[in-house]
């Protein structure tokens, strides 16, 4: 059985990792693509323009959480240093997890039983700030989840190799001022392999290193099943 038959088959209902009280039908899919046309003439480089627009996004269409961005290409990572290069074969702006737009200090939950692995404040610009990471094992497989744009209190007490359970409250989504410079989202990605990142995992590559992310870091919705 290959990673990504498995990851699907873990459950049959949509596995929820945000909100614990707010129902599936309150979710709506969002494209922040860089072909959005609503896009086009947008300042993407200020966060309250990004915050605004999501608000305004999901009252229009009278929902709580917005989510998408699996290999999304996007120009929001133009504004940041750390993800350009000189070689647009080399930047990094395709996004390799699923974002949950959503308000500040909506409750985070752990996808399935397991333990921390390591947390940290990842500070630079456009960066996930706090950042949660869980090692599963499950059926003798292991992989690990990953919980981005967190609340600076979501890993103040934490501690590596405490049991988590699956929809335990491991955190809270942070604010524009800690989170990255972002909109509050959730940013929830699955990796195969951690290789020997601790606190961190890149969330967005280039195109040159698309084929391995993409293997190493498969569609969250096979168990978010959002789509």
């Amino acid at each position: 059985m290959d990673f990504n038959t498995f990851l699907f088959g873990l459950s049959n209902a949509p596995v929820k990792v945000i909100a614990p009280s707010v129902d599936f039908s309150d979710y709506v899919s969002i494209d922040l693509s860089a072909d959005n046309k609503a896009l086009k003439d947008f300042d993407s480089s200020c966060s309250n323009s990004w915050t605004t627009y999501i608000n305004q996004y999901l009252q229009d269409r009278k929902k709580s959480i917005a989510f998408g961005g699996y290999l999304e290409p996007r120009s929001i990572y133009n504004r940041s240093n750390y993800f350009n290069s000189k070689s647009a074969l080399e930047t990094r702006n395709i996004h390799l997890g699923i974002d949950l737009w959503c308000a500040a200090e909506t409750p985070v939950l752990a996808a399935f039983d397991g333990v921390v692995h390591s947390f940290k404040d990842n500070k630079n610009h456009g960066d996930y700030g706090p950042t949660v990471l869980l090692k599963h094992c499950i059926d003798n497989v292991e992989f690990y989840t990953l919980y981005g744009h967190l609340s600076r209190s979501s890993i103040n007490y934490l501690r590596e190799n405490t049991q988590i359970t699956k929809k335990q409250v491991i955190g809270h989504i942070g604010g524009t001022e800690i989170n990255g410079d972002y909109a509050p989202h959730l940013h929830f990605q699955i990796i195969k392999n951690i290789e020997n990142f601790e606190g961190d995992y890149p969330g967005v590559t280039s195109q040159n290193n698309l084929a391995f992310y993409r293997a190493n870091c498969p569609d969250p919705n096979l168990v978010l099943k959002l789509y």
